[in-house]
């Protein structure tokens, strides 16, 4: 979409929804004012104008090499898209004469790339589940540690909401997602002869582009945050893997320790976040259950809960949260999601107490909750689902066969289906 403004300041789809919707709780904000900010951050067609799972997901489709490059940023109303829909078309009509397939283009080399560029352009952690999904039916072996190896040192030079100023719009007229791929190529961290559907290298689609605003792709030596990569963090919280955006994240809850206040599901919390009454504050981590793959069913958009009122009233923007939930790309704070095992499937997520101390230290990449070896075995073992299994319909077949979020949250039965992976078997 559209830049959006309001009050003359620029707003963000998704990003100012979120901080408007709590300066509403805290007092700060009328609803008449809400809503006039919601008309005007949604001005045209198009997805989200910030740096969320949709924009993300097109910067994810250019660095793979399965779409034209320069296509990831052009708005939707502008004219350039059209032409370039002409010419993807065109395109596609070649490469089926040329034998050129997806599973040509889409190698480990090609996945390499993606998880770089997120780290760079401060992507959506909803770009882990799709891409270890889509490597997982094509037969490539990218795991959820891959996320954490080759983007740790990969800093964010995209300066987009939520983590940054500007919006998709700024992004295109600074030349983008050419202008940053250039840039992880000029630092050596981009596999430059990976195929895209060009037919070409990857390196000679961008090779020569330039950066039209160094306020929006920040130049050499400038970055919103050194270590840009999603984060993974494991420990007997999370054995299988956690993930934390840090370019979204607050520095000084890098490293946190906090009393935990549960939330068995979505109602739950509901039910109780803005009770006066709840026994809460900012030092304490926010832990919600049952919000998984399985568990919704289906893995919502709910990890970036809301903080309870009486904590925004003093004017507290962030706190430790903990899910086996997505968020929205749109969000920010320190939203530790994708908790796995999940918790409807025992996970050790599901016995998390209030009370409970829980240890946090990204620099670490560990995940702690305090509780002795034992003590945590012996309420694993005790563990009951809170809710009743289905035995029938699609819901069932949901529960049955999809997987954890540190594997893609795909159906088991879908997994190697497709390109090379069937390629490999038929030989």
């Amino acid at each position: 979409m559209l830049n959006g403004y309001f009050q003359g300041e620029r707003v963000g789809s998704g990003t100012h929804l979120w901080r408007f919707s709590e300066a509403v709780k805290a007092g700060e904000m009328t609803q008449e004012d809400f809503l006039q900010a919601e008309q005007s951050m949604s001005r045209s067609s198009g997805t989200c104008n910030t740096m969320g799972t949709a924009s993300t997901m097109a910067s994810m489709a250019e660095a793979l090499g399965m779409a034209l490059s320069g296509n990831a940023a052009i708005p939707a109303v502008d004219s350039r898209r059209r032409v370039l829909a002409q010419l993807s078309g065109r395109r596609i009509v070649q490469m089926v004469k040329d034998d050129l397939k997806p599973s040509d283009i889409m190698t480990r080399v090609a996945f390499e790339n993606a998880i770089r560029t997120n780290a760079a352009i401060g992507g959506s952690t909803n770009a882990v589940i799709h891409l270890l999904a889509i490597a997982g039916r094509i037969g490539v072996d990218l795991t959820l540690d891959d996320w954490d190896r080759f983007g740790r040192d990969v800093p964010t030079i995209v300066n987009l909401m939520p983590s940054g100023e500007y919006l998709m719009e700024e992004f295109f007229y600074a030349g983008g997602l050419p202008v940053v791929l250039k840039r992880l190529g000029e630092a050596g961290l981009l596999h430059k002869d990976a195929l895209t559907v060009s037919g070409g290298a990857l390196w000679d689609e961008v090779k020569d582009v330039r950066n039209w605003n160094e306020n929006v792709i920040f130049p050499e030596g400038k970055a919103l945050a050194a270590s840009g990569g999603i984060v993974v963090l494991k420990g007997n919280l999370a054995p299988n893997g956690a993930v934390l955006k840090p370019s979204a994240a607050s520095p000084h809850l890098m490293v946190h320790r906090g009393r935990a206040v549960v939330f068995e599901d979505i109602d739950d919390y509901k039910a109780k976040i803005n009770d006066e009454a709840l026994d809460i504050d900012e030092t304490c981590i926010m832990v919600l259950k049952n919000c998984g793959p399985r568990g919704y069913p289906g893995m919502a958009e709910v990890g970036n809960m809301g903080l309870p009122p009486k904590v925004l009233r003093k004017g507290i923007t962030d706190m430790v949260r903990i899910s086996d939930a997505r968020m929205s790309g749109t969000a920010y704070g320190t939203v530790i999601l994708h908790a796995a095992p999940e918790a409807a499937a025992g996970g050790p997520l599901a016995v998390v107490r209030t009370g409970d101390m829980i240890a946090l230290d990204v620099h670490a990449r560990s995940l702690t909750l305090e509780v002795s070896d034992v003590e945590l075995a012996e309420r694993l073992a005790a563990w009951r689902p809170v809710h009743q299994p289905v035995s029938t319909g699609y819901i069932w077949l949901h529960q049955q066969h999809v997987g954890g979020a540190d594997t893609g949250a795909d159906l088991d039965f879908l997994k190697g289906c497709r390109g090379s992976a069937v390629g490999r078997e038929s030989h």
